[in-house]
């Protein structure tokens, strides 16, 4: 799925849509435009599109977001001084099991199109799930890249260790896809369930590659090193991001979605690795 990326005409938009619909939900916690979660009244939108929020957010996003969304937390908060943002990290497919179980959750920004789906299935979504940006993979080594390794082929060698994300995470479906590409076949030594577990195999020196995303290289760059594949260009992932329909803090979960699609987020984003939807 791809759109475009949002003006701040089309995010004041988006806003108000996803404020009706949580309106007419069940919920029963969210509040009127223009007021805030505890009641107060607060102004209607910020001056660059964006709705301005207030109290508690809790943001259940995909662990190769953690880097990126924590520092687009504190700038959200720092535009928003009565907002506090939590975020709960972790593979996409065990957050998408949590909120459908009934967890507290007011945002879900999900690393594959298949795990919002789960979400939105189940009705747990306020309004059409949008990407944000998108993700490729790329092969995690220790420092200097002992094994030598040059692409996926590689991988199957005697001796090498490999760690992958399981099958239900989108990252291990990720991997699945480029392997398959290039007619790869091989037993990883460990199935992790989420992207970040994957890489810690690599940190510690318990396996000599792992397939992560290439933000998660970037991120990891003092520790690890990264190698670039041609068949990552046949696994890319969309990030869908969505209020949700029983989130708490009604408001405050549109307004952050809405921040993650403007222009000052996409640019923490990009410059992180991800590309533009």
């Amino acid at each position: 799925m791809t759109v475009r990326r949002l003006t701040a005409a089309g995010a004041a938009a988006l806003v108000l849509a996803l404020g009706a619909t949580a309106c007419g939900s069940d919920g029963g916690s969210g509040t009127g435009s223009g007021t805030t979660n505890s009641g107060a009244t607060a102004p209607a939108t910020a001056s660059a599109g964006v709705p301005k929020a207030s109290g508690s957010i809790t943001v259940f996003a995909a662990a190769s977001l953690k880097e990126t969304f924590t520092d687009l937390g504190k700038k959200f908060e720092a535009a928003n001084p009565g907002a506090k943002v939590t975020f709960n990290f972790g593979g996409s497919s065990a957050l998408a099991t949590s909120i459908n179980s009934g967890a507290p959750a007011d945002v879900f920004a999900a690393a594959s199109p298949a795990t919002m789906k789960t979400v939105t299935d189940a009705g747990g979504a306020a309004g059409e799930p949008k990407t944000f940006v998108r993700n490729t993979l790329a092969i995690a080594v220790p420092k200097g890249n002992p094994k030598h390794l040059t692409g996926l082929a590689d991988l199957a060698a005697p001796g090498v260790k490999v760690a992958l994300c399981a099958k239900e995470v989108p990252c291990g479906a990720a991997a699945l896809t480029a392997l398959k590409a290039a007619n790869v076949q091989l037993t990883p030594v460990t199935l992790e369930q989420d992207v970040k577990g994957a890489l810690t195999k690599v940190e510690l020196g318990e396996v000599d590659a792992s397939l992560v995303y290439r933000t998660d290289v970037r991120a990891d760059a003092g520790k690890i090193d990264g190698v670039d594949f041609p068949e990552a260009a046949k696994a890319v992932n969309d990030y869908p991001i969505a209020a949700l329909a029983k989130a708490p803090n009604k408001d405050g979960a549109a307004a952050f979605v809405a921040y993650i699609q403007s222009p000052e987020a996409q640019q923490v984003l990009t410059a992180a690795g991800f590309q533009a939807p």
